[in-house]
Order: C-alpha cells, then structure tokens, then sequence
C-alpha cells in the first residue's frame, strides 16, 4: 500500500515491488526516459497529420480541409512528401518530452514540499497547474530550434526537404534568431496546453476511478489501469487542443514568414483564421495525449516505478473538518 509521510509527495514511502523511491534520481530519470519516448514516437507518427494542418494554416486557399490537403501534398510531392520534417519533429520532441515530464515530476514535488500534506491536496489542482506550467517554459526552450526547422520544411515547398539541408541555410539568412524567433508563441501554445494537459487529465483520473471504475484502484490489474489512463488523457487532449489552437495557429504562420511578428501575424489572420485547422488539431492532439500519457504510465509500469494513488484527504484533515470520530 502507498503510504505518504511528512506531508510532501517526495516522502513517499517506497512500497512492495516497487524499482526504486518516489522522487528519487532514478525515478525522475526513468519519468524523463518516457517523456521522451511518450512525445518523440507519438509526434512523429503523425507526422503527415501535422504537415497538413500546417499548410492549411498558412495556406488555406490551397489546402482547404484535411482531406484536400492530403490529396494535393500527395499529388505535388508523392507519398513520401507526408513525411516531410520527420527527423526536426521526432528530435524536438523528444526533447520537449524529457524536460516536460521529467520537470513537470520535478516541480510537483517541490511545490508539494512548500504546501505541506494538507494544502497539497486541498489546492492539488493549482500544483499541477504550476508544476506543468513551470515544465513547459523549459521544454519549450528545448523544442523551439526543431519546431522552427519543422514548419520551414513543411510549410515552404522547395525551401529544404531535409534536416541537414534546413538548419545551416537558416542560419547562414537569420542566424541564431532564426530557431528561437517561435519561442513566446509556443510559450503561448505550449503553456496553457501543458498546463491543462496535466491538470486535466490527474482530475479526469481521479473522477474516472470515483464514480465509473466500479472498483477500487488497487483492485485493477496494471492493463485495467492503463486503460483508464489512455481514457483520461484523451478527454485532456480534446480540452488541450481547443485551448491552444490560436497561437499554434500563430507559430505556424510565423516560422514560416521571414521577419513577422507575433502580433503582426495574429492581426494578420484575424478571429477567424486563427481556428483553421481546428478540427485537424482535435483529432491529432486528443490522440497524441492519450498515446503519451498511455505510453508513459506504461514506461512506469515497466520499470516498477511508484505510481500513487489518486489523491485522498489526509487524515489530520478529516479530523480539522469534523469527518472522523
């Protein structure tokens, strides 16, 4: 059984089976391994998926619904032009998916450590909002450089068709500024979805186990848990795709265009502009978080990690609000 002491997430006690302690080296190490495999893998897989909804962002007289746009990237590049920008996506990726969850880990237990047991979980949701939310703003510094190389490659035909080719003619036009010139707009996009992500999908848990598992979390096998996990993240990822379309609407359009500005682009595009491509970011977004949270619970379950349990009210508290003899 889990147990947590002293009133810190950190301090949980290590438990039968279990590889290693909550919140030690090894257990943030393995949370980073699969960070990086839950969004590398996942991002690069739908890849085509991307490229479309891309182009239809900063081109929609030309690409004018997924399926359109499929069909005239497959006409003009073939096949193989759907996978164009594979090797930024999977690289930036993995690397935004090290520092996400492996800080997001990282954070929570501090935050937890400042709050204390009771106020940790009376205020769970504002720690996983400011745990993810701290994340995000390193990942994205992490991310920034492949996204920027990732849309220029997608988004400009005869530009570069390959890694190797992209990076050292952006350079050699904008210099380094070239691959950080996205990295307030993806702040904006990357933040609030990250931060409902998480939020979100710890909520969605607990709620999933409370009133529609009809038996208790410690009575499911580890497949019956994943399953609720895969759920989960799939009502976060609809939340998250809503919530940050606008400015991925943005970064878009502004790794594209040589010298634009956010603002410049936002006025640009107008109210409506910036939700093209919704329905496209929906489908792959709300796949996306349910494959990386699925693929990440498994990697800790794999390596025994500590996977408590959805919080409960302490103890010390139920006697403070009169709910114990």
């Amino acid at each position: 059984m889990n147990v947590t002491v002293g009133g810190s997430y950190r301090l949980e006690l290590l438990t039968e089976g279990d590889s290693c302690e909550f919140g030690s080296q090894k257990y943030l190490v393995l949370c980073g391994f699969g960070g990086i495999l839950s969004c590398g893998t996942t991002h690069t897989a739908v890849v085509p998926l991307d490229l479309v909804k891309c182009r239809m962002q900063v081109n929609p007289d030309k690409y004018k619904s997924i399926g359109n746009g499929f069909a005239v990237t497959v006409r003009e590049d073939g096949v193989r032009g759907l996978a164009k920008g594979w090797a930024p996506t999977f690289i930036g990726y993995s690397m935004q998916g090290l520092c996400k969850f492996g800080f997001y880990e990282v954070f929570k237990i501090m935050y937890s450590d400042l709050l204390g047991e009771e106020n940790t979980y009376l205020w769970r949701t504002s720690l996983y909002l400011a745990a993810s939310a701290s994340a995000e703003f390193f990942a994205d510094i992490a991310l920034a450089p492949m996204e920027a190389v990732k849309v220029r490659i997608q988004t400009q035909p005869g530009y570069a068709n390959t890694l190797r080719q992209c990076v050292p003619k952006m350079y050699a036009e904008e210099g380094i500024w070239a691959f950080y010139k996205g990295v307030v707009p993806l702040w904006m996009r990357q933040i609030p979805y990250t931060m409902m992500k998480f939020a979100c999908f710890e909520r969605t848990v607990e709620l999933l186990y409370k009133y529609v598992v009809p038996k208790p979390r410690s009575e499911c096998s580890k497949g019956e848990q994943l399953v609720v996990t895969f759920v989960a993240g799939y009502i976060a990822g609809v939340f998250c795709a809503i919530v940050s379309h606008p400015a991925d609407s943005v970064v878009s359009v502004l790794n594209k265009e040589k010298g634009s500005t956010a603002a410049q682009v936002l006025k640009k595009l107008g109210p409506k502009g910036v939700w093209k491509g919704l329905v496209a970011r929906i489908i792959m977004i709300g796949t996306l978080t349910a494959l990386q949270w699925f693929i990440y619970d498994s990697v800790k379950v794999y390596f025994r990690l500590p996977r408590p349990p959805p919080p409960e009210m302490p103890e010390s508290l139920k006697k403070k609000l009169g709910l114990t003899d």
